[in-house]
């Protein structure tokens, strides 16, 4: 399970359970004509070990109790850098090289979290990540999206919409969840989407979107829609998705929701993004 972490320095809280079935039918195929101009795309392409475009990220540092994560969210370049090949790696270390402290003393971990917050905002449209997760126990990679006036209505008035959530101990599953007022932390909205035959997400690169349109958000992974909400399933709490939204990606280590690691969790562990796009699009999901 797990509760509402935190955003940037000051302590504004983020993030939560999912739970609920499905709108759709997993596996649907995302479908219908689509006009799209790009608003934002990073391919991470630079020197190996670069740190990502400050004109287009910001980077969080320090720890996170509202979660009870363990990892301590490092500056620049030392656990999220580009690898020379077109992707972004952010490394979750067993470490501590500069005495970090926790919320539960001396942290044990290091790793990243980036967000476009003051550089990118977007009401609407295609926002996608293609990615290859982490693996193991503790390990709880995201793609994810915070309202752009939470500073000032703070969360979950704000609205946060999570993209892609994997904890490790559901190697073939990911999450996508709505929190809003009324229905945050273990009350969010959302489904699992899990692949077949066994597959685990770490095994591969893998597409994870959402088609975000006036009174609804739908999610695919690879293509393939597995939940449609609209203000009908909020039962009649307030829909607060039709605003501007910006991006995050981290990797925590431990917390309520994945557990921590334990002595079969190896490090360090790898979120790998291949690229994440933003674009508008006329692509309205089926009724």
């Amino acid at each position: 399970m797990t509760s509402p972490r935190r955003l940037l320095a000051a302590a504004l809280s983020a993030l939560a359970l999912v739970s609920a079935s499905p709108a759709l039918a997993s596996g649907a195929p995302a479908t219908g004509p689509r006009t799209t101009a790009a608003t934002f795309t990073d391919d991470f392409d630079g020197p190996a070990g670069s740190a990502v475009d400050g004109a287009k990220w910001q980077i969080e540092t320090g720890d996170n109790v509202n979660n009870h994560e363990r990892q301590y969210y490092t500056a620049g370049n030392s656990n999220a850098a580009l690898d020379g090949q077109g992707r972004l790696v952010i490394t979750a270390r067993r470490e501590n090289p500069n005495n970090y402290q926790c919320w539960y003393g001396t942290c044990e971990y290091t790793s990243a979290r980036l967000n476009t917050s003051g550089k990118f905002t977007q009401t609407y449209g295609h926002v996608e990540a293609r990615m290859k997760v982490p693996r193991g126990q503790g390990m709880w990679p995201a793609f994810w999206m915070l309202g752009d006036d939470i500073g000032q209505v703070g969360w979950p008035n704000s609205g946060e919409i999570d993209i892609m959530e994997n904890v490790g101990f559901e190697p073939s599953t990911v999450h996508g969840t709505l929190h809003g007022p009324g229905y945050s932390g273990s009350g969010g909205i959302g489904a699992a989407y899990t692949l077949p035959g066994g597959q685990a997400f770490a095994d591969d690169f893998h597409t994870f979107a959402i088609d975000w349109a006036p009174g609804s958000v739908t999610w695919s992974v690879d293509g393939n829609i597995y939940q449609r909400r609209t203000p009908a399933d909020l039962g009649g709490n307030s829909w607060v998705f039709d605003k501007p939204f910006f991006l995050i990606l981290n990797l925590a280590v431990g917390g309520y929701w994945p557990g921590d690691p334990d002595g079969s969790t190896s490090f360090p562990q790898q979120l790998v993004v291949d690229h994440v796009r933003v674009t508008t699009s006329d692509l309205r999901p089926p009724a």
